[in-house]
Formats: C-alpha cells, sequence, structure tokens
C-alpha cells in the first residue's frame, strides 16, 4: 500500500480542534475527547512529498518528508515529555500515553526527523526538556533510550 492512498477516514472534527494563542497567534492542537494509551487517534496521509525536510513535515526515509492530511496535525506541537506519536510505518497519530479531553496533543519532533530544518530551543518546561532540539541525529544516548521513534529513525539510529 502507498502512503498516499486515501484508505481511511480523515474527518477530525470530533477528534481534534485548533486553538490559537491570542497573543502570540501560535496554533495548537487539542483533544475532544479522552484516549488510552496506544489508542490510534487519527490515520493519516501524505498531503505533499519533498525531498528535502521543512518545520512542516514528518521524515519516512533519508530523501522523502511528507506533510500531513488531515492539516490540522501540522498543529501538534512539540514536548520532550509528549503523548503522542506519528507511526509513519502505519501512518496512524497514536496515544503513548493517557490523554485527557481538552489536553493539548504533543509529539517529540526528533522522534521522526533526522536532521531538522529548523532547530529551536525548547520551552516545554517539562523536567526532561532537552533543550535545543535539532533531530534525532543530535541526541545523547540517553535521550535516545527515553522516546519512540518512528521505524525509519529506529533504523537511522542503530546505523550511528
Amino acid at each position: 500500500m502507498s502512503f498516499l492512498e486515501p484508505v481511511i477516514d480523515l474527518d477530525q472534527t470530533e477528534v481534534a480542534e485548533i486553538r490559537i494563542d491570542p497573543i502570540s497567534g501560535n496554533r495548537s492542537l487539542f483533544t475532544k475527547k479522552p484516549f488510552y494509551k496506544n489508542e490510534v487517534i487519527l490515520g493519516f496521509l501524505a498531503k505533499n512529498v519533498r525531498s528535502t525536510p521543512t518545520y512542516l513535515t514528518v521524515q519516512i526515509s533519508d530523501d522523502l518528508h511528507i506533510e500531513l492530511l488531515p492539516e490540522c496535525l501540522a498543529c501538534t506541537n512539540h514536548s520532550c515529555e509528549p503523548n503522542c506519536f506519528f507511526d509513519t510505518t502505519s501512518m496512524e497519530f497514536l496515544a503513548i500515553k493517557e490523554i485527557r479531553e481538552g489536553e493539548e496533543f504533543t509529539f517529540f519532533y526528533p522522534s521522526a526527523e533526522w536532521d531538522m530544518d529548523q532547530p529551536f530551543q525548547c520551552h516545554c518546561g517539562s523536567n526532561q526538556c532537552i533543550g535545543l532540539i535539532k533531530g534525532a541525529k543530535y541526541l545523547s544516548p540517553d535521550s535516545v533510550k527515553k522516546y519512540r521513534f518512528t521505524d525509519y529513525i529506529q533504523q537511522k539510529l542503530k546505523s550511528t
């Protein structure tokens, strides 16, 4: 099956909503219902495929980076203590811990990017915060042990 085949329900209206911070204008994705650990939140597709990363892509191979559909998933912000994960093999957005209704969806950006297009200083506030977010390529061995990674990133980590 191709990652471009539309074989899933992309209706997120009962699952999530985008909220916009009135001061910063930043967009965030929040749940409209609770999820159990390992529950599928949404299936996703590749809206666009690129050969290089952008701040909106998820990496699936050395030279393939996808923009997500439904587009609301691009509003999933980073956290060093994430509650969800993009499984790029099954093309599913998953809860990796219990998520309460009204909670923000967050994922660990290096879990799906080897070398990020736009590194940034993290301000997630977690006691696990790793500081500068640049991609899985730059993580310490201790950090690697703490997170779940896409199959592609796992392969890259094993080969380094």
